[in-house]
């Protein structure tokens, strides 16, 4: 289990770096960044495990990792977390982005 801090690092990583949306099919958080964030990366993998990292890529001469979460995870761990802790007193676009993927893909963020 994270603690507030850990919590409180990803999502201030998430306000600032993250996308929140989907492929048509279903909802994504993503979080891409340069490979010189790898030992971020790798805590994010062991404190959240429930993600997945990919990676390292060289696309356009841009080298970088990518940590997605989707799936069960996302519904029932990543979105209640940011439910919790995003609204528009903390950023307004983030707030947005968040609230129209939840919309998006209702059915599928819908915990059973």
């Amino acid at each position: 289990m994270a603690t507030e801090f850990e919590v409180g690092v990803l999502v201030g990583i998430l306000v600032g770096e993250g996308h929140f949306g989907g492929d048509g099919r279903q909802p994504h958080v993503t979080l891409r960044m340069h490979v010189r964030h790898e030992p971020l990366f790798r805590w994010i993998e062991r404190t959240f495990p429930g993600g997945r990292l990919y990676g390292p890529y060289n696309h356009g001469g841009r080298e970088y990792f990518q940590w997605m979460a989707r799936g069960a995870f996302l519904r029932d761990e990543l979105v209640p977390l940011l439910e919790a802790r995003l609204g528009d007193h903390l950023d307004v676009r983030t707030s947005e982005r968040f609230a129209e993927m939840r919309e998006n893909y209702r059915s599928l963020l819908e915990r059973p």
